[in-house]
Order: structure tokens, then C-alpha cells, then sequence
């Protein structure tokens, strides 16, 4: 019906076009629209320009998975609304308590300039840029983090144990995918979240999107204090054959959660039976860029990815990933990437390189990045005791880690969608929690009674924001108390 419809309208514009050609030219004859050809290629520019007929390209039928990726999925859909908020609203000032993108700090910029100019004035320059590399990534990087970890955590990893890749989201789409999924034998592979909330892009790797199961937290709740904080409900957490693979983030965004090393070992353990990999998503982990708040160590094993990203330590667009584990699982991996994109930035790994080398990433990591936010979630814990209600059942999770405040707002009357609409009626921009729950399928009301709170603004940003924000909060149990 479609191209039918696209078909007949191609051809009545077609016929308008040429009466349109022949009347603006009477001596114009066939023979000279033949021979002509300035006039044929006009000819066809008035067809193409007036028929429509390129609807055929610019829409052709999706497969099933061209349908899925091509979807604005979990936050990415939030964020739409939030640059249309933004744009609509200029001249307005809203605090923006939204962004992913982490603040650009002078000393972290400097690090990466000076990492510049070293590779600008050496010989390998050209050999970096102008060359293409090995899938596995550029080897004077591999050895620097198999250097730097085996003597900083007491490991025996070689160039084997290390891939490379553009970004780490990059790793969980590769492994989500090999591990994840229909077998050849039509069994399906479930790709378990053993927590929600957790990172939102989890929701987007995969292309079999019922492989995807979360599973539901218990929450360790202070009353008195208003902190809580997730923790793995070990009697619910089904990790056996039907598993293809585990994933989960430590720091965790949006959260800030940091799970135990006991923890992360039993969950490793689980798999562990089953020759289950667990990828442990340490984007925000030591010791780059070190943003964990509390004490916590890597958890490394023979069934453990641990995959480690720069864009937190000031590399977010040089799209960097590593993925660190048993060279069987490494080698997969890279077979993915060499299928689906060839290598990582060199130049991106060319620059860590020296940064690693140096000691200067870690440096800056622990005394500048890592206090810059941990100052700022200080504010906000701060603004919010003096602000909200005591009285109302507000609890904000534990700053463990990672750059955002997750605030959950108990017996909220309303959705955290229409929280979010009536903040920005203040100038207040967050995100709506229910977006971090990719995977869960149980029914769960606390899903839609949170909000990720960023701390890439000014301290005086979140100080504002945080008290608009206790009185929109105080208002809606206002106008529907709690029984």
C-alpha cells in the first residue's frame, strides 16, 4: 500500500514536471531534451525535487533490530526533553541538575594537553595517526595498564588479559551479545542485572531484549538519619545455566552505590559454577578515575571482566574503554570488535598512555577529581537535611561513589514524570528514576518514586536547586497527604 501510494504520487508530479518543462520553453522539442543534457539533469531535478519519490529512501522498512536500536531507549528519551526544555526556554534560568558529562577540571585538562604536546613532538606521531592498529588496541597502552595494575593490585596479567575499545559501554554491548542471547540451539541466554537500579544503557545493549532480567533490591533503610541504600536480595538472585552473562555497575550510576567486595565475590562465585562471566563496570572505580567515596578494592577473577572507561578522568570523547580478564574471554571480545568497528582512537590511547606511565591519571584522579565531587554530593546531603521536612519519608542513598545523589521519595502521590515536570516549573532540571530500571519486570511503586540529582553544577547551583526542590517536594504531600 505504501509504495503503491509513493508511486502514484511519483508519477503525477512526473507528469506536472514535464508540462511544467514544455511551458516554460515552447520551442522546446523531444530531440532537444534528448541531446540536451543540462536540460535532461534539469528535467530530473524538477522530478525528484517535486515528487517525493526519495520517501522510498530516506524510509525504508526496518528489520527487527534496525526497529530496536533506532529507539530513543530509558534516559536517552528523558534527555530529548530535557535539550527541548532547555532550548525553549532560553532566557530562562534553570539550574540543570541532569548532565552525564563530567565537568571539565583545569588540572585534568592540563594533563591531557601536556599528554599532547609530548605526542605532537615524538616520532611515533605519525604512527599512531596516520596508520590503522591492531584490534586489540595500541600495544605501548596495553602495557602500561598491565604494568600499572599488576603492580598496584598484585596481579600477573600480559597483553593477553587486556583489550581495548571505544568506550567500555562498547564491552557490555560485545558481551551482552556473545554471551547473551539464542544459542544455536534456539536455548535462550538471560543477561542478569543482579540489582536495580543500574546504568540505563544496559537497556540498549543487547539485541535480544528478553534476554535482559533484573532483579529487585533490598533496601537497608536509616530512618532517623534518611539514608538508605540498595543492597543484592542473594534469596531472589537466580544466577544457573540459563545464564549468559552478568552485569552490573560498582560505583553504580545513578545510584552511587558501591556493592562489598563480599558481595561482588559471592555474585562472582554464582556464576563461577556455571562458567557464567561477570563484567564488572568500574567506570567510576579506582584508580582512574578513582570517584569511589568509600574504601573498595577491584575484584578480580578468572570468570571477571572488569572493565575500566577514561571518560570520567577527562577522556569522554576520545572514547576509551579496557576490558581486563582471562584471555579466552578477552579473545572473543576482541573477535567482536575486530567484526564490528576495526580498534579504538589511537590517539585517545596514545595520550593515556603517557598519562598512565606517568603516574599523573592516578594522581589527579585521587586529589582532584575524586574531591571535586565528593565535595559537591556534600552539598547536596547538606542542603537537604536543613531543607526537607523532617517529618516526610525522604531518604537519600548512601554517597558511595559516581558523579550523581539518587534521592527516592517514599509514598510519593505523584510519578516521578510529573515530579520532574513540576521542578522544571521552578527551573529545576532532574531526571526521572524509573529510567534505571532496565530489565525488571516485577511490578514495584518504588520504581516511579525516585530522581537522579547530577553534581557536575556550581555548588550555588545545587544549593538552589536542592531548596526549590524540598518545597516542590514539601507541596505534593501536601495536597495529598500521606495516610
Amino acid at each position: 500500500m505504501y509504495v503503491r501510494r509513493v508511486v502514484g504520487v511519483f508519477l503525477v508530479n512526473c507528469a506536472d514536471a514535464v508540462r511544467h518543462h514544455f511551458s516554460a520553453d515552447a520551442h522546446s522539442s523531444r530531440h532537444q531534451i534528448k541531446d540536451d543534457g543540462a536540460g535532461i539533469l534539469l528535467f530530473l531535478g524538477k522530478i525528484i525535487s517535486t515528487s517525493g519519490v526519495l520517501e522510498i529512501f530516506m524510509h525504508p522498512a526496518l528489520s527487527q533490530i534496525g526497529t530496536q536500536m533506532s529507539q530513543l531507549t530509558g534516559v536517552r528519551a528523558i534527555m530529548k526533553d530535557i535539550i527541548e526544555t532547555l532550548q525553549a526556554g532560553k532566557g530562562q534560568d534553570f539550574i540543570n541538575l541532569s548532565a552525564g558529562n563530567p565537568v571539565i577540571l583545569p588540572e585534568v585538562e592540563q594533563l591531557w594537553r601536556d599528554c599532547t604536546a609530548q605526542l605532537l613532538a615524538s616520532s611515533e606521531y605519525g604512527e599512531v595517526v596516520c596508520r590503522y592498529g591492531s584490534s586489540q588496541g595500541y600495544q605501548p597502552l596495553i602495557d602500561a595498564i598491565a604494568s600499572d595494575f599488576n603492580r598496584r593490585y598484585g596481579l600477573n596479567l600480559t597483553h593477553r588479559n587486556i583489550l581495548i575499545t571505544p568506550g567500555s559501554q562498547s564491552i557490555y554491548f560485545y558481551a551482552a551479545n556473545a554471551f547473551g542471547g539464542y544459542t544455536a540451539s534456539g536455548d535462550l541466554k538471560q543477561i542478569v542485572l543482579p540489582l536495580s537500579p543500574d546504568y540505563t544503557g544496559y537497556g540498549g545493549v543487547t539485541l535480544t531484549p528478553e534476554a535482559l532480567v533484573a532483579y529487585q533490591p533490598t533496601l537497608d533503610i536509616n530512618e532517623a538519619s534518611h539514608r538508605f541504600k540498595y543492597r543484592p536480595d542473594f534469596s531472589k538472585l537466580v544466577i544457573n545455566e540459563t545464564t549468559g552473562c552478568v552485569i552490573f555497575s560498582r560505583p553504580c550510576n545513578p545510584t552511587g552505590n558501591v556493592l562489598t567486595d563480599e558481595e561482588v565475590k559471592k555474585i562472582a562465585d554464582l556464576a563461577a559454577s556455571y562458567d557464567v562471566p561477570v563484567l564488572i563496570d568500574s567506570a567510576y572505580a579506582p584508580p582512574f578515575p578513582a570517584l569511589n567515596f568509600t574504601e573498595m578494592t577491584p575484584v578480580f577473577g578468572e570468570n571477571i571482566l572488569h572493565c575500566i572507561s577514561l571518560s570520567k578522568a577527562g577522556l569522554p570523547g576520545e572514547r576509551i574503554g579496557v576490558a581486563i580478564g582471562d584471555a579466552k574471554l578477552i579473545g572473543v571480545l576482541e573477535c567482536f570488535q575486530t567484526n564490528l568497528c576495526i580498534h579504538s582512537s589511537r590517539y585517545g590511547q596514545a595520550i593515556a598512555t603517557r598519562g598512565i606511565n606517568s603516574g599523573a591519571l592516578a594522581d589527579i584522579s585521587v586529589n582532584v577529581i575524586r574531591p571535586y565531587y565528593q565535595n559537591k554530593f556534600i552539598v547536596v546531603e547538606s542542603t537537604l537535611d536543613k531543607a526537607m521536612p523532617k517529618d516526610l519519608p525522604w531518604f537519600l542513598h548512601r554517597g558511595e561513589g559516581a558523579i550523581f545523589a539518587w534521592l527516592w521519595l517514599q509514598d510519593l502521590p505523584i510519578t516521578d514524570w510529573d515530579l520532574y515536570q513540576e521542578l522544571k516549573q521552578v527551573g529545576v532540571i532532574v531526571v526521572p528514576g524509573s529510567s534505571f530500571f532496565p530489565g525488571l519486570r516485577s511490578e514495584w511503586v518504588h520504581k516511579q518514586q525516585c530522581i537522579r540529582i547530577s553534581l557536575t553544577a556550581t555548588d550555588e547551583e545545587i544549593e538552589m536547586g536542592m531548596q526549590r526542590l524540598a518545597k516542590v517536594v514539601e507541596g505534593v504531600y501536601m495536597r495529598s497527604p500521606i495516610d
